[in-house]
């Protein structure tokens, strides 16, 4: 499939370099001011972000093309089948799952 890149890494390991970097936005946006309430809930979570530079290996690896919809769903759905673990953040990136944060419209409590 033309839309295979050889994997990185282990899962693992691609978690932990996720890990790292959201602790560096975090880290970031603590020292700008930012009060922690106010954008947690916005940051992905580990696997969306191992998802995301998964993907961005991928248009790395097409010569830096950004996918249109088509291509982009076939990457995404790639990365699920390599890395079942990585299922539900695909879904959810994809729009497929609901994320079911505080402010989603559709779990909120507007009683």
């Amino acid at each position: 499939m033309s839309e295979a890149v050889p994997r990185r890494a282990s899962l693992e390991v691609l978690r932990a370099e996720a890990s790292d970097e959201l602790a560096v936005l975090i880290q970031e946006r603590l020292l700008s001011g930012e009060d922690p309430w106010d954008f947690m809930e916005d940051l992905p979570s580990v696997d969306e972000l191992v998802v995301y530079l998964l993907r961005a290996d991928n248009i790395a690896a097409n010569d830096g093309v950004r996918p249109n919809a088509t291509r982009n769903y076939r990457v995404m759905r790639q990365i699920a089948l390599e890395y079942p673990e990585l299922t539900p953040a695909v879904w959810r990136l994809l729009g497929v799952e609901t994320r079911h944060r505080k402010w989603d419209t559709t779990v909120a409590d507007i009683s």
